[in-house]
C-alpha cells in the first residue's frame, strides 16, 4: 500500500504531524509513505526512516508569479503517477486539499467542522472529526492515523521515540561547550507579539551563566541576537546554519528556551528539554511533559481568532523562566 501525506508547512505543524509516523509504520511495516511539502521545509523531514520519499512543491512562489501555478500543477500530476492508494491531507487548507485531489482518488482529511477553511473538506472522500481547538498534536495524530485504522493515544505520544534526524556536523560540534550547559535560545517568530522581549532574554542569559547559543532566521532576528550577545558575556549568536545543522545544535543541547515557533518545537521532536514561551497563541499547541514545559501570559486566547496585537508575552517574569530552566538542567 502506498500513501501520500500532504502537509506543506509550516515547520512546527510539520513536526507535530511527524510524531504519528513511527506508530503508523509500526502498525503497517510494508507501507510506503511519501510526503508532499514546501521545498523550504524538506530538511525537517530528511533522514527520517519512516518516510520513503520527500516530494517538494513550491506553491509559495505562486504568490509572486501566478504563471508558476501551471508548473506546480504539472509537478503534482507527475507525483500522482505513483498511484497512491490513499492521500491524507493533514493541512486542511484549500491549497492542500487541491493538491490531494490531484494526487489520488481516495482522500482523507478533516471534516468541515474541524478546520478553519471548511470548504477544503468537500475534497475528501473520508473525513476525520476532531475539535478545531483540540490539542494541535492530537489533531495531527488523528488525521494521520484514523484513515489507516491506527489508534494513537496520548500516552503513546508521551512515550514517543525522537523522530527528527540529522547528520553530524563539525561546525556544530565546535559551538558546543564541554564545561557549561548548552542552551539554545529561539528568539524570533512570525509575529512580533509572539516574541519575548530581547531585554528579558538577556536577563535570562545573565541569570543562567551557561553556554547560550542564539538561533536566528532573519536579519531582524540576527540584530536582536547580536544585541543580546553584546549585553552578556555568556551568549553567542549562532552563525548562519541550515536546517540539518539547526537540528544538530538542538539535538545536542541540554535545554532550549524559545517562543512558540518551529525551531522551538524541534526540541520536543528530539526529546530535548524545552521551555516554550506563550503570549497570544494557545498553550495546547504543545504537549507539556516532565522535560517539555511552558510559561504563558495571563491572556485568554481565542483559538478561532488569534489577537496579533496581544503583547502580553512581555509580562512574563524572567524569574519564572530562570527557575524552570534550573529545574530542568538539574534534573
Amino acid at each position: 500500500m502506498k500513501i501520500a501525506i500532504v502537509k506543506l508547512s509550516a515547520m512546527g505543524d510539520i513536526i507535530h504531524a511527524m510524531v504519528a509516523l513511527q506508530y503508523i509504520k509500526k502498525a503497517n511495516p510494508s507501507l510506503q509513505i511519501d510526503w508532499i511539502v514546501e521545498k523550504g521545509f524538506m530538511s525537517v523531514l530528511e533522514n527520517n526512516p519512516h518516510i520513503d520519499n520527500i516530494l517538494p512543491v513550491n506553491l509559495k512562489a505562486i504568490k509572486k508569479d501566478k504563471l508558476k501555478l501551471f508548473k506546480q500543477i504539472k509537478l503534482v500530476r507527475e507525483y500522482a503517477k505513483n498511484n497512491y492508494d490513499l492521500v491524507i491531507d493533514a493541512q486542511g487548507l484549500m491549497k492542500s486539499a487541491i493538491v490531494a485531489k490531484i494526487l489520488g482518488k481516495k482522500r482523507a482529511g478533516f471534516s468541515k467542522e474541524s478546520i478553519r477553511e471548511g470548504m477544503a473538506s468537500y475534497f475528501y472522500t473520508q473525513k476525520v472529526q476532531i475539535s478545531y481547538d483540540a490539542n494541535t498534536i492530537n489533531r495531527n495524530a488523528k488525521v494521520m492515523s484514523e484513515p489507516l485504522g491506527v489508534e494513537i493515544t496520548e500516552q503513546m505520544i508521551l512515550d514517543k521515540d525522537p523522530f527528527l534526524y540529522y547528520e553530524e556536523s563539525d561546525k556544530v560540534r565546535a559551538l558546543l561547550s564541554s564545561d557549561k550547559k548548552n542552551i539554545v535560545f529561539v528568539i524570533g517568530s512570525t509575529w512580533e507579539s509572539r516574541n519575548y522581549p530581547k531585554e528579558k532574554f538577556a536577563q535570562v542569559v545573565d541569570a543562567l551563566q551557561e553556554n547560550i547559543l542564539i538561533a536566528w532566521g532573519s536579519i531582524e532576528e540576527k540584530e536582536n541576537a547580536e544585541w543580546i550577545e553584546a549585553h552578556s558575556e555568556y551568549a553567542k549568536v549562532l552563525p548562519k546554519i541550515n536546517l540539518n545543522e539547526l537540528k544538530a545544535v538542538i539535538g545536542q543541547s541540554d535545554l532550549l528556551i524559545g517562543n512558540d515557533t518551529g525551531p522551538t518545537h524541534m526540541a520536543w521532536g528530539l526529546n530535548i528539554p524545552s521551555i516554550t514561551i506563550f503570549g497570544p497563541t494557545p498553550v495546547n499547541r504543545v504537549y507539556q511533559t516532565t522535560i517539555n514545559k511552558v510559561v504563558n501570559s495571563s491572556s485568554e486566547v481565542n483559538h478561532y481568532k488569534l489577537n496579533k496585537e496581544d503583547y502580553s508575552i512581555a509580562e512574563i517574569e524572567v524569574s519564572e523562566i530562570v527557575e524552570m530552566s534550573k529545574g530542568l538542567l538539574d534534573a
